[in-house]
């Protein structure tokens, strides 16, 4: 019994305690404890659902642990990456009427060959364990932000998978991403504009000169050609094995992509962003939102099919039906974040890469499942996705973040 378990003294058939009564029990202050946690853990929770969640409790009762777990999780939970991270917290929170001296004990020196716990998600694992006590030598000068941190923090960071963060690492590594430049390569485009070079003559240039000058012909003017950054074709996976992922990718790719430096001037970039999971949806309002917060906000409305499956075959076809028109000639770059693990058919998902394949420059898988040494293809849908792209990069990092231009620049020249 729940109620046995959590409140200072045991319950009896006869007798029912009422949730919050400070005369028989604690279990509110226990709530707000728990809710606390939630918080520690990354999962938005404010006065508002805690007060919510009481009020679930005096519908459901606390006869039933599953009823109690359903009903909290059913106020307090709002995303659909947070249900997993919400019950292994339930579980470890709820098992022990003695949590304090639990998480007290974790503060004591470890005796080797000690019996291991049950693995936890990072963020569950950061959110039990104790706070660090933080000490301030009286009459010192608070810091509103301190961003110093070592080599070997910074090195860990930067190679650590965004699967395995904590959630204060998680928030550090999203705005570290936003600062990682991508540089775009660049083509010659149909446009010209007046230079020094070309094969044509600027002959309105050439002939307003000369009449400032007599009506000799001083120089010859001439066109060259414009150039302009590859357009960007951007499908991103949501489904629930890639959900630590899309949100930093989507973060990193609205910053890197909105200009590029070509010849020392910045140049906005043609992008489209989609995301797919059971269906394709279109990101590209909420990517020109200029703050990267907003556009998460409003692209994590947009998208219902969060933490689904993936079918990338049939989001190729919606895209070839109704957005055909995104592509620009074969100019456009492809970049598919998925580590795909498809539930479709392959043979649609052969017939619409190779469509995709047809009307494109190139296309380049981001594979967070590089970070596997020894990683194969081995999956149907991931077995044909590997023959269609060109090449396949590792995104599951910082580092390779940063390594990422390089990569789609030696893809272009071979």
């Amino acid at each position: 019994m729940l109620a046995d378990m959590r409140y200072g003294e045991p319950s009896s058939p006869e007798r029912v305690i009422q949730l919050g009564d400070a005369r028989h029990g604690k279990f509110a202050g226990n709530l707000s404890a728990f809710c606390r946690m939630l918080r520690r853990a990354g999962v938005p929770v404010d006065a508002s659902r805690m007060a919510l969640a009481q009020v679930a409790l005096h519908h459901v009762g606390l006869a039933s642990k599953v009823d109690v777990s359903a009903a909290l999780e059913a106020v307090l939970v709002s995303r659909e990456q947070d249900r997993g991270v919400f019950r292994e917290l339930f579980d470890a929170f709820f098992r022990d009427p003695k949590l304090a001296n639990k998480l007290l004990a974790q503060m004591l020196p470890r005796a080797e060959g000690r019996a291991k716990g049950p693995k936890r998600r990072p963020r569950v694992s950061e959110a039990l364990s104790p706070p660090k006590a933080q000490t301030k030598p009286q009459g010192e000068q608070t810091i509103d932000l301190d961003a110093a941190m070592t080599a070997s923090d910074v090195a860990r960071i930067k190679a650590a998978d965004f699967n395995q963060l904590t959630a204060s690492e998680y928030c550090l590594v999203e705005r570290l991403v936003r600062d990682i430049p991508l540089p775009l390569p660049v083509v010659a485009a149909r446009r010209t504009r007046s230079g020094s070079r070309g094969a044509r003559i600027h002959w309105q240039r050439t002939l307003g000169s000369a009449a400032q000058c007599g009506g000799d012909v001083v120089a010859l003017h001439r066109l060259q050609r414009r150039h302009q950054p590859l357009p960007l074709l951007v499908l991103v996976d949501v489904s629930g094995s890639m959900e630590r992922y899309a949100r930093l990718l989507l973060a990193f790719l609205h910053c890197a992509t909105a200009r590029t430096q070509v010849g020392g001037r910045g140049l906005a970039v043609r992008r489209d962003v989609f995301a797919f999971g059971t269906h394709l949806t279109d990101l590209n309002p909420s990517f020109r939102l200029a703050d990267t917060d907003d556009m998460l906000l409003q692209a994590g409305q947009a998208i219902q099919d969060f933490a689904g499956g993936t079918k990338l075959g049939l989001s190729l076809a919606s895209l070839r039906e109704h957005h055909w028109r995104r592509l620009v000639g074969r100019r456009t770059l492809v970049l598919i974040v998925t580590d795909g693990l498809d539930t479709g058919e392959p043979a649609d998902l052969e017939k619409e890469l190779a469509w995709l394949k047809r009307h494109t420059r190139k296309i380049l898988w981001l594979n967070p499942l590089l970070r596997f040494d020894g990683y194969q293809p081995s999956a149907r849908g991931a077995s044909v996705l590997h023959q269609a792209a060109d090449g396949m990069v590792a995104v599951h990092n910082v580092t390779r973040l940063q390594e990422l231009a390089s990569a789609i620049a030696s893809l272009l020249k071979r």
